[in-house]
């Protein structure tokens, strides 16, 4: 399999997962509920998530997820053209050094997908521990102020989003080799159930009230854990010498400051547009 197909699935993900996150957030905000405009990014959301699984089964980890971050790219046009604005110049400086730094990982590590078949025992006991560590990130959340409490549960579904990444690519490595069996994959039913916690942790993380705070760490420990679990997991590697991946290592470092920085910059936005429109609620109340 050529990597042009799943980067481009993965691109084709990241466009539509950022256009459903803008259409659900200025629904919300416009309305304070669940209305047809919600629905609707919702719907193109969920389309953009089956993009990333379909990347995610024909090629690497390492491959997919760098692109799937571009969202955050993307969500710039989208977000300035809903608020009849130009992006800010500081967006644009920051999704110039992540573009640069996706292009340049990418294009120096080549990554290919792992021939390896993820052993069933090692990725639930791998799943269990995580999901071990998310529960205490629950407990430390809710005796814990507003700031704290959206740090912890932004990094408890960023967790479960990586390994969600994970799942979806151990099951379709198995439905390559056994499709007759696809029922039978404990990681099928660990994906449905990681993921509905994953979805019930951003709610929680989002409704903790500090968005620039839980969405920079969702965002990050997405990216990181998928990558991560990607090499332990799935053997998945860089063949390039060490040197290289010094420098690789500086250029993803440099990466998740542009996305930290970009999902500063979208979260203080959104509180903002958040507020004016609490404001103009509460004026037409009156």
């Amino acid at each position: 399999m050529h990597t042009w197909v799943p980067a481009l699935l993965s691109v084709t993900a990241a466009v539509l997962i950022a256009g459903g996150t803008v259409m659900r957030q200025r629904s919300s905000y416009a309305s304070g509920a669940i209305a047809r405009g919600w629905w609707l990014g919702a719907v193109v959301a969920v389309i953009g998530f089956g993009a990333q699984a379909a990347a995610l089964g024909l090629g690497s980890i390492l491959l997919v997820q760098p692109l799937v971050v571009l969202a955050i790219l993307f969500a710039l046009p989208m977000e300035a053209w809903a608020d009849h604005r130009w992006p800010l110049r500081i967006e644009w400086a920051w999704g110039a050094v992540l573009v640069a730094c996706v292009t340049v990982f990418l294009a120096i590590s080549r990554p290919e997908p792992s021939e390896r078949r993820p052993d069933e025992l090692l990725v639930v006991l791998t799943v269990g521990a995580v999901i071990l560590g998310v529960a205490v990130c629950v407990i430390v959340a809710e005796r814990s102020n507003r700031h704290y409490k959206s740090l912890c549960y932004g990094i408890a579904a960023g967790t479960l989003f990586g390994v969600s990444a994970l799942l979806v690519k151990a099951v379709a490595v198995r439905l390559v080799h056994d499709l007759d069996r696809a029922l039978l994959y404990p990681e099928l039913y660990l994906f449905a159930i990681v993921g509905a916690t994953a979805i019930l942790m951003q709610q929680r993380a989002f409704g903790a009230g500090e968005l620039q705070t839980s969405f920079p760490a969702l965002t990050v420990m997405e990216l990181a854990v998928s990558m991560a679990l990607g090499v332990v997991l799935l053997g998945e590697n860089l063949k390039v010498s060490v040197p290289t991946a010094l420098f690789l290592g500086a250029v993803l470092a440099v990466m998740v400051r542009a996305v930290l920085e970009l999902t500063k910059l979208a979260a203080v936005r959104a509180e903002e547009i958040a507020h004016r429109a609490h404001r103009t609620g509460g004026s037409s109340v009156s």
